[in-house]
């Protein structure tokens, strides 16, 4: 578990279906860009379901989120495709009700979840991914500290069946401690 005085990220379960169901129902274009969608319960239950596996499979580990100043579950976000022989891992899958973007939650779970990778974790770089069209998504990571490195075209398939192009994005350990921890904690 991570936490702060303003979010706290618990592992993920089956159960939290429960307490995500409202966006899936609500707000489906959260998941506009998402190679996972969770529009819709059959489509959240599937979302859980891989993200849960993806954790028995040591290939991800999921979180909830709760924002502690509203005390309500607001999303979901996760480490993944973690390369011990790199000490590389990624971050993302990452979606917020809309009442929640831009309310600085984003940043105080980033901010926990790089602590621990660069602090815990031991981790030399930690990397960022969205689809090149996701200009909200995009302007979120770069505001976190993290460097743009480039694209890369047609690299998966779209759930629509279309090719993606992804923007990668990273942060590495001697930026996190030679400015970006200090940048990003000044603005929490």
């Amino acid at each position: 578990m991570l936490e702060n005085e303003v979010v706290k990220l618990r592992p993920l379960k089956t159960e939290d279906i429960e307490l995500l169901s409202w966006y899936s129902l609500n707000e489906p274009t959260l998941w506009e860009y998402s190679l996972q969608p969770a529009n819709g319960l059959d489509n959240m239950n599937l979302y859980i379901e891989k993200a849960l596996q993806d954790k028995v499979n040591k290939k991800s580990y999921p979180f909830i989120v709760l924002d502690k100043r509203k005390n309500e579950y607001v999303g979901s976000t996760r480490f993944y495709y973690y390369q011990l022989q790199y000490n590389t891992v990624q971050l993302g899958f990452t979606w917020y009700g809309k009442d929640f973007q831009g309310t600085g939650l984003n940043k105080n779970c980033k901010y926990l979840m790089l602590s621990f990778a660069f602090e815990t974790l031991g981790m030399e770089r930690v990397e960022f991914r969205a689809d090149n069209n996701n200009k909200k998504s995009i302007a979120a990571m770069k505001s976190i500290g993290s460097t743009v490195e480039g694209v890369l075209r047609q690299n998966c398939s779209a759930p629509n069946g279309s090719r993606r192009d992804s923007v990668v994005l990273s942060i590495l350990k001697n930026e996190w401690f030679n400015g970006v921890k200090t940048s990003l904690a000044s603005r929490l």
